[in-house]
């Protein structure tokens, strides 16, 4: 049986303005170097994704931009920017998940809580996990045994859990 990797992350630190959109709001300059070395934990783990569905706005694009820098491949990953990370809850984001095609091996999901905490928990519910959920630029990985299709409640073991600190 094929196992898959999808790692949950939340983006990295941001600046906090009441003068700037949600959407819009970019990251601390904290933030970038966390995103840098989120990178370069995933690359020295060997999570390198095939895959990334990130979340539409600049704060988790940025995160990615990060990511992405620090990962050092050669062969860059296919990435998809899903507004329904953004505004979705846990039913939306895991039926992105659940939609994966086969052919992806290791999925990145780049967004935001409180929902990619609460996906943690019901992909893994008997899992210990920080009570605050993740932090910023924190990670949890996760295994699926079979399709993607078969991501659902219980049914995907947290193998190790980051946070991400310069």
């Amino acid at each position: 049986m094929t196992t898959r990797t999808l790692v949950i992350l939340r983006h990295a630190k941001t600046v906090q303005s009441d003068e700037l959109v949600d959407l819009d709001r970019p990251l601390t300059e904290r933030g970038h170097a966390d995103a840098g070395m989120a990178g370069a934990w995933l690359s020295s783990h060997g999570y390198r994704p095939d895959l990334v569905l990130c979340s539409p706005a600049r704060r988790t694009r940025q995160t990615w931009h990060g990511i992405a820098i620090a990962l050092e491949r050669n062969d860059a990953p296919d990435v998809r920017y899903e507004p329904a990370i953004y505004t979705g809850g846990v039913s939306e984001v895991l039926g992105l998940v659940r939609s994966v095609p086969d052919e992806y091996a290791r999925v990145l999901l780049v967004g935001h809580n409180p929902t990619l905490s609460t996906l943690t928990a019901t992909l893994a519910p008997d899992a210990s996990r920080d009570s605050d959920g993740l932090r910023t630029c924190g990670l949890a990985v996760h295994e699926v045994d079979g399709d993607w299709t078969n991501a659902g409640p219980g049914t995907a073991r947290l193998v190790t859990s980051h946070t991400a600190r310069a």
